[in-house]
């Protein structure tokens, strides 16, 4: 209304200047009925206002055109003009200028803020040690439109494909999505700016649309379970680089429980998520499952997921409350499967040998006998065996019955590294020895996460 009421004292003195014509300005009043043209000399009436308007130049005056015979000028009348069309008209050019404005100035405005986004995102893109944000094509060309599959996992199928620089990437494809575009944006930077020789790498990212893709460093040996258990490849690893091996993932572990800014519980660790480079260097991979918390937590209540036989038995309890000891577990059973070269759940095995857990237990009665669980001893030196003997001591250490029993990972670095001992009071009992685990690459979930940006090739 105050709009509308300006317009109105404005428009009057708008439609005054329309009409200046050299020394007279024809003029409505609102307030009267009667227009009244002032020229020369001649007197307003009582009841119009008249404004003169000075000349800008100077006045050359003219004689009177004589007028034909009989013929009188026609004097100047009411209805030349009518009162209140001219104002009305100013009134409504002055609205829609205003709207026209209001108009250009919203998509002026609209268009520099997506300029500044697409700086934005184009510095994101830069920043040294940030993941970068690819576009669909740019992976479509790398993977020659996703034409060599690396494998599938729980949330997508993994890619090979190379960039234009030559550096090879294994990127994947998320097909069960249930994070939002700022959800999935976010993750990507956390995880981003996780670095640690021991993790897989997390290169970049695609975001567009539907399509969420992970772009991740790509190692050529695969993954560990290839190496580890003989009946897979045909490969066997010896007894120096399974050591390696077993150090390069807990150096991974402790990084993420210990030592990033947040804690991460990563709830799946299996020979499957653990990738070898060239050098058969192993790095922690597939987050997809894993857990961030806040350092000043020491635990958090969620569903249960992992993969069966790698599971801690808290994860029976009601409340479901966790700790990274669940990864500590995990690790434990990995360690066994490394040193003894066989899978926890072995269904070729006969009865006796069928559970590693189960044989652990019996042989536990006797410390000393612990490595008699491991086939083929003749083919290690005198000193593999005792480190042998200290791997499997350490194994049953992180698979006591009660997380509070079991090391930290920095604890069993230390062990590992021959700076502190073992245990003395581990207790060879183990309630959940029998749990079956199933020799593939199965993963359970009471109540399946989103896909998650820490997923990784499996």
């Amino acid at each position: 209304m105050s709009l509308l009421k300006l317009l109105m004292h404005l428009s009057p003195f708008l439609v005054a200047h329309l009409f200046v014509s050299g020394n007279t300005i024809g003029y409505n009043a609102l307030k009267s009925n009667k227009t009244v043209v002032s020229s020369g000399h001649a007197e307003p009436t009582p009841s119009t206002t008249v404004i003169i308007a000075p000349s800008l130049s100077p006045q050359v005056k003219k004689p009177p055109s004589p007028s034909p015979q009989g013929i009188t000028p026609p004097s100047p009348s009411p209805q030349d003009t009518p009162p209140s069309l001219v104002p009305f008209t100013a009134g409504v050019l002055l609205i829609i200028s205003f709207v026209v404005i209001f108009i250009l100035k919203a998509r002026w405005h609209g268009k520099s803020e997506q300029d500044q986004q697409d700086v934005e995102d184009d510095h994101i893109k830069h920043v040294p040690g940030m993941p970068v944000r690819f576009s669909y094509q740019e992976l479509c060309v790398a993977t020659d439109n996703f034409n060599e599959r690396l494998g599938r996992g729980g949330f997508g199928s993994v890619f090979k494909g190379k960039l234009g620089d030559g550096t090879q990437i294994a990127v994947k494809r998320l097909e069960k999505r249930g994070q939002g575009m700022s959800a999935f944006l976010a993750e990507a930077e956390a995880i981003g700016s996780l670095h640690h020789f021991n993790l897989v790498r997390l290169i970049g990212f695609c975001a567009e649309k539907s399509s969420r893709l992970l772009v991740f460093e790509y190692l050529s040996n695969g993954s560990l379970d290839n190496w580890i258990f003989t009946n897979v490849q045909g490969s066997f690893l010896d007894w120096q680089t399974r050591k390696e091996i077993i150090l390069d993932i807990a150096k991974g572990l402790a990084y993420l429980h210990e030592y990033c800014r947040h804690t991460i519980i990563h709830l799946d660790v299996k020979p499957q998520n653990i990738l070898l480079d060239s050098s058969f260097h192993a790095k922690i991979a597939d987050f997809g499952l894993s857990k961030l918390i806040n350092r000043d937590m020491s635990q958090v209540q969620i569903s249960m997921r992992g993969t069966p036989g790698y599971l801690a038995p808290e994860w029976r309890q009601p409340l479901g409350r966790i700790t990274v000891k669940v990864d500590i577990y995990s690790f434990g059973i990995v360690l066994l499967e490394i040193v003894c070269a066989r899978r926890n759940v072995d269904q070729s095995q006969p009865e006796s040998a069928f559970h590693l857990l189960t044989m652990l237990q019996k042989k536990g009665d006797h410390e000393d006998g612990v490595i008699d669980i491991v086939e083929n001893l003749d083919e290690y030196t005198r000193s593999d065996r005792e480190e042998i003997t200290r791997m499997i001591k350490v194994a049953a250490w992180c698979l006591q019955d009660d997380p509070e029993r079991r090391p930290l990972v920095s604890t069993v670095l230390k062990v590992l590294e021959g700076v502190m001992e073992v245990d003395s009071n581990i207790i060879y009992r183990f309630s959940h020895a029998m749990i079956s685990s199933p020799p593939g690459n199965n993963h359970i979930s009471s109540a399946p996460p989103p896909a998650s940006v820490l997923s990784n090739p499996r």
